[in-house]
C-alpha cells in the first residue's frame, strides 16, 4: 500500500488546485488521508458501497469512487459534493492515486530486488533477468554507502533520506535492517574515491542539517557490474564496523582506507591474547601511564621523527629519548627501529580490537 503521508500530500495538492475536499479510506471504512473538516462517520456508507456493483455513487451528498489495483479493490475515495464538477475532480483523483499505486508497486519490486541483491539471495541468472524486467542497468559503475545514525530507523526516516538524496532516479535507497540506511549510488565513468569522499561528506552535512545526530557513513569499493553490488555492500559493512574501532574520530570511512585494521578485525580473540602476551610478556598497553601513551601516539603520528615529536609535545629532545629508552627497557621494543615500531603499532591496534569486542559482550 501507498504510505498515508503520500496519499495525504496527493489529496492536499488536489484540494489546493480544485478547492474540493477529498478523503481516502480503505475497504473497511478506515480513514487513510483526508482534507475533510467535519467529523461525519462514513464507515457504514463505505461498507455498503464496497458491496455494491457500482464503481461510483453519490451517497449522503458526496461522490464515492472505487480505486482498483489490478482488479483488486484497494481504496474508496470520497469527494465533497454531488455535482458533475465534483464527479470530474473525483475521477481525476482516482486516476492520480491509481498511477501512484503503479509507481509505488514498481518501486517496491525494485526495492525488493535491491535488498535481495545486497544480501546475496539471488542466483546469477535471476539477477540479470530481474534487472532487465525492472529496467535496471546491469553494466554501470556503482558504489554502496551505508548510513548509520544514533537512532533506530523507522519508515519516516527512510522516506526522509529518500527525499533528501533521491534526486537521481537511478540511485536506490533502502534498508535491510533496523539500524542502517543503504544508498546504492550510480557514479560516472571518471569518478574515483576522491569523488566518493565528497559525496559522503555532502550526505553527512545534509543529514546534520535535518537534525540527525551520531551519523557515520561507510562505503565500499566501486564495482562495474550489478552482480558485484553485494561485494561493495559487504565491504561497506566491514568499513562501518572496523571504523568504530580504529577510526572512531572519523564520521566517514572508506573500505579502501582500512589498511591493516580490516585484517586485525578478522583475527580470533584467543590468537590476539596470545600475541599480546608474547609482545608485552603478560603486561598490557593499558598498564602504561597517560604520559607514555601520549608520547607513543604522538611519535607514531610524526612518522617516528624524534625532533618533530619533541617539538609538538613541548619537551626537550633528550626527554623524549629518555622516555623511549624507558619504554624499550619495559617492553624490549625500541620505537626508533622501524620493525619494532610496526610490532608495537599492531599490538596497540590488537588491544583496541579486543577491548571493543569485549564491550559488545556486555
Amino acid at each position: 500500500m501507498i504510505s498515508n503521508q503520500i496519499l495525504q500530500n496527493t489529496i492536499e495538492g488536489l484540494k489546493a488546485i480544485t478547492r474540493i475536499d477529498l478523503c481516502v479510506m480503505d475497504v473497511d471504512g478506515k480513514v487513510f488521508a483526508s482534507t475533510f473538516t467535519e467529523t461525519d462517520n462514513f464507515e457504514s456508507a463505505v461498507l455498503s458501497f464496497v458491496e455494491s456493483p457500482a464503481d461510483s455513487q453519490v451517497i449522503q451528498g458526496r461522490q464515492f469512487f472505487k480505486i482498483f489495483d489490478e482488479n483488486q479493490l484497494e481504496y474508496i475515495l470520497l469527494a465533497n459534493g454531488g455535482s458533475d464538477d465534483v464527479y470530474m475532480i473525483g475521477k481525476i483523483a482516482v486516476f492520480q492515486i491509481q498511477n501512484l499505486l503503479v509507481a509505488y508497486k514498481e518501486r517496491f519490486d525494485k526495492d525488493n530486488f535491491i535488498k535481495n541483491l545486497l544480501l546475496d539471495n539471488l542466483l546469477l541468472v535471476d539477477i540479470y533477468n530481474r534487472a532487465k524486467k525492472l529496467h535496471i542497468d546491469t553494466e554501470v559503475r556503482r558504489v554502496i554507502f551505508i548510513i548509520e545514525t544514533s537512532r533506530e530507523k523507522d519508515g519516516s526516516t527512510l522516506e526522509n533520506v529518500r527525499t533528501l538524496l533521491g534526486g537521481k532516479s537511478k540511485d536506490f535507497i533502502t534498508a535491510v535492517d533496523e539500524k542502517n540506511i543503504i544508498v546504492v549510488k550510480e557514479i560516472g565513468p571518471d569518478d574515483g574515491y576522491k569523488e566518493m569522499d565528497e559525496i559522503a561528506e555532502n550526505i553527512l552535512e545534509l543529514l546534520k542539517s535535518e537534525g540527525e545526530e551520531g551519523i557515520h557513513i561507510a562505503y565500499g569499493t566501486i564495482v562495474n557490474d550489478i552482480k558485484e553490488v553485494s561485494k561493495s555492500y559487504k565491504e561497506a559493512k566491514l568499513a562501518l564496523d572496523v571504523g568504530k574501532i580504529f577510526f572512531n574520530d572519523r564520521d566517514v570511512i572508506a573500505y579502501s582506507a582500512l589498511g591493516i585494521g580490516r585484517l586485525i578485525y578478522q583475527l580470533p580473540i584467543p590468537l590476539c591474547k596470545m600475541f599480546i602476551r608474547e609482545i608485552f610478556e603478560g603486561k598490557s598497553p593499558d598498564d602504561f601511564d597517560e604520559e607514555t601513551l601520549v608520547t607513543i601516539n604522538k611519535f607514531f603520528e610524526n612518522s617516528l621523527n624524534v625532533s618533530e615529536t619533541s617539538r609538538q609535545l613541548y619537551i626537550h629532545r633528550n626527554t623524549l629519548v629518555y622516555r623511549l629508552d624507558k619504554l624499550q627497557k619495559s617492553t624490549g621494543l625500541d620505537l626508533r627501529v622501524f620493525e619494532d615500531a610496526i610490532t608495537f603499532k599492531i599490538a596497540l591496534m590488537v588491544v583496541k580490537y579486543m577491548k571493543y569486542m569485549e564491550s559488545l559482550e556486555y
